[in-house]
């Protein structure tokens, strides 16, 4: 049992922050979750009182009578339960204003640190936590047991190149910029072992973690890094053992419980960079890293080999540039994708009108799509040149159409319909746009006629028909914005309708043979960047659509009220969030069993999701160098049955082709600039700021 102040003890009155009601309501709550695992309440009292115990970087000396109660009661939580709360509890006993223990707490308050630090352990070998929980987790372990690196924790942020670091000899800031990599190959050496004359006496929770440190979380090059932080687990975080070795063995644990898994190696190694050095601006010493990331470190002293971060102190603006140890190297672009992949990425380069493999075999023939009613790119930044959007439209008979569209002369809507397999151009350049032509679709309709849709800046939708390239609806500007995307909704009842969407928000369900609006969706109205139907169990589709903030929704278009969900499954926020996936684009993706969505964001990630659970299939796509950007995004099942799903970044040159099953990956590296994509078989085609071209996916 933990000393604790009783709750009915004058002595609360004196304390600042937290009253004893408060505790005692909280601990109810808590109570109850351990008997009925419903979290709700105690999470919702728990968030409104660290207000009361941590405010603007300051704690209240309540905090020193609340927290044994507390810790108590957390550590008989299910480990899943409780690891936001060690989170927590981390940020407050490492904050830098904090006023001493009163005497006659601290040994209650002592003995709390050591019951969370088994328990909060217990959390991270039990719970998989999402990366940079994970990695706020390992530090408030490490401050548990004592260790000044758990301050780590208030400047340190996933996805953020921004690093800041106090100088350990003259207290001057050190800014740099742009920090934060994940390098395939480490830049420098990993430190020193720690002294084993320091390891702790008597029992402490770190022996199963040092076990959980498996060889393979960090990569077969950052093997001397994950020796270092086995050694300082097993034993057990003394408060002496250099930073650099604690930071290592942070890195291990986000390694090897982050998740999703290639998160946890991304970050982990990001933060195994931490043990490196840099040079101090003003006073020219060189320091380690994580003797930077805290005020006052235990131990710290000058280092005599090279600062691996330079600073600029002509201007004494503290700004780094990437320093080049840091940057990857060779196939790093590979390199990031095979740590979580069965097999290693190949790559593709185009050599005029063939593909060849990497060491120079054909891979097969690119087809270039005839026309020249798109004006050719001069590849200048912002350039508006090219195809925005490509719609493969199938015919009865067998032919297969490619449709693509963007601006013609004078930035007039042009939309042309070539022929698949060899690119020969069949309609157009069918013009009547007002603007440019920014989305398209094909509409199967019951009587056998296959139009396209389109849709242009001013919101103006045309319809065509696909045989014979003839408008069934000529283009007629509307007041609901640019239109940003176009699919179709096949309906029980037999009809299929048209569903669009602009950058108003404005998503309408259409008769396909007039355009006019039957339907409303998007009952919110954020505006809407991406837009795609997914067919589901029993014969249904469901819109995904995802907004310019990179929320995903779902809808099902049958019901009428666009407030009622019907049989659409929205997608699980906490999955989005232990990602830090911001969604810019969706597709639908066929598989064996059934059809996937597939998510992609800006940083390259692409997730699939089962559209009936709204839960995530796999372990996605990581991100890789050079894949930052707009995406676009296409999938198809070849011939031979796998799945294949193709992306790529506007204005990007290489694409890269993924196969979910396998977890292979090939990238293609081409000469034009990448606008858009679609997939017809075991093509996929590229739409560019010089036209269209049609690759192979599988040899020939």
């Amino acid at each position: 049992m933990i000393q604790k102040l009783p709750l009915n003890s004058p002595r609360w009155r004196d304390l600042d922050g937290v009253t004893a009601e408060e505790v005692q309501v909280l601990l109810e709550h808590m109570a109850s979750t351990a008997v009925t695992g419903a979290d709700v309440d105690w999470r919702q009292t728990w968030t409104y009182m660290t207000d009361d115990l941590l405010a603007d970087g300051t704690v209240y000396n309540s905090a020193y009578a609340v927290l044994p109660h507390l810790v108590e009661a957390a550590a008989e939580l299910p480990p899943e339960q409780s690891v936001d709360f060690w989170v927590d509890m981390g940020f407050i006993v490492t904050a830098e204003d904090r006023p001493p223990v009163p005497a006659d707490l601290e040994a209650g308050f002592s003995a709390a640190l050591r019951l969370a630090e088994q328990a909060a352990a217990r959390s991270f070998l039990d719970a998989g936590a999402p990366a940079k929980v994970c990695g706020q987790l390992a530090l408030s372990c490490a401050a548990f047991a004592g260790h000044h690196i758990g301050a780590a924790l208030w400047d340190l942020e996933p996805g953020e190149s921004y690093l800041q670091l106090v100088c350990p000899e003259c207290g001057n800031d050190t800014e740099i910029l742009k920090f934060f990599v994940d390098p395939v190959h480490p830049p420098f050496e990993a430190p020193e072992l720690p002294d084993p004359d320091r390891a702790r006496q008597g029992q402490h929770p770190w022996g199963e973690i040092a076990d959980a440190l498996q060889a393979e979380t960090l990569g077969q090059e950052w093997q001397p890094f994950l020796r270092v932080a086995r050694e300082v687990a097993a034993a057990g975080v003394p408060v002496g053992t250099p930073g650099p070795a604690v930071v290592c063995l942070v890195a291990g644990m986000v390694a090897a419980k982050g998740t999703p898994q290639w998160a946890g190696s991304e970050w982990a190694r990001q933060l195994a960079l931490l043990t490196g050095h840099f040079r101090c601006w003003n006073c020219e010493q060189n320091w380690t890293i994580a003797d930077g990331l805290v005020e006052n470190p235990d131990g710290a002293h000058p280092q005599s080999g090279p600062a691996r971060a330079s600073t600029d102190a002509a201007d004494k603006s503290a700004t780094t540039a990437q320093p080049t140890a840091l940057e990857p190297t060779g196939e790093a672009t590979g390199k990031a994708t095979a740590d979580v992949t069965s097999e290693a990425t190949t790559r593709l380069r185009q050599d005029g009108n063939a593909l060849l493999a990497a060491d120079g075999t054909p891979w097969g023939r690119m087809t270039a799509f005839s026309d020249s009613a798109f004006p050719v790119s001069d590849s200048a930044p912002g350039s508006s040149s090219g195809i925005d959007s490509l719609t493969v439209v199938s015919l009865t008979g067998g032919t297969t159409l490619v449709a693509g569209a963007g601006a013609g002369a004078g930035d007039k809507g042009v939309v042309c319909l070539w022929d698949a397999a060899d690119g020969r151009l069949v309609h157009g350049p069918l013009a009547g746009h007002p603007d440019r032509v920014r989305a398209s679709t094909a509409l199967p309709l019951a009587d056998g006629r296959v139009l396209l849709a389109s849709g242009g800046d001013s919101g103006a939708i045309g319809l065509w028909d696909a045989v014979t390239g003839r408008p069934v609806r000529e283009p007629v500007a509307n007041w609901l914005g640019e239109m940003t995307g176009m699919c179709t909704a096949p309906l029980a009842d037999g009809r299929t309708l048209l569903v669009t969407a602009t950058s108003r928000g404005a998503v309408r369900l259409r008769d396909p043979a007039t355009g006019e609006p039957v339907g409303r969706l998007n009952p919110s109205g954020r505006p809407i960047r991406s837009l795609t139907a997914v067919p589901v169990a029993g014969g249904r589709t469901m819109i995904a659509a995802v907004d310019t903030q990179g929320g995903v929704h779902m809808w099902d278009p049958a019901v009428d009220d666009p407030w009622d969900p019907g049989a659409a499954v929205q997608l699980k926020d906490r999955a989005l969030s232990d990602a830090g996936h911001r969604v810019a684009v969706v597709a639908a993706v066929p598989a064996p069993d059934g059809t996937l969505l597939a998510t992609a964001d800006d940083r390259g990630v692409v997730m699939l999701w089962d559209p009936a659970t709204g839960t995530p299939v796999g372990e996605g796509l990581p991100p890789a160098t050079g894949t930052a950007g707009l995406p676009v995004m296409a999938a198809t099942t070849p011939h031979d049955g796998r799945t294949v799903l193709v992306t790529g970044t506007k204005r990007g040159h290489d694409l890269r082709v993924w196969e979910p099953a396998t977890g292979a990956v090939r990238q293609i590296s081409l000469e034009v600039t990448i606008t858009c994509l679609a997939t017809a078989g075991s093509d996929v085609i590229v739409g560019h700021d010089r036209g269209v071209l049609g690759l192979p996916l599988t040899r020939q």
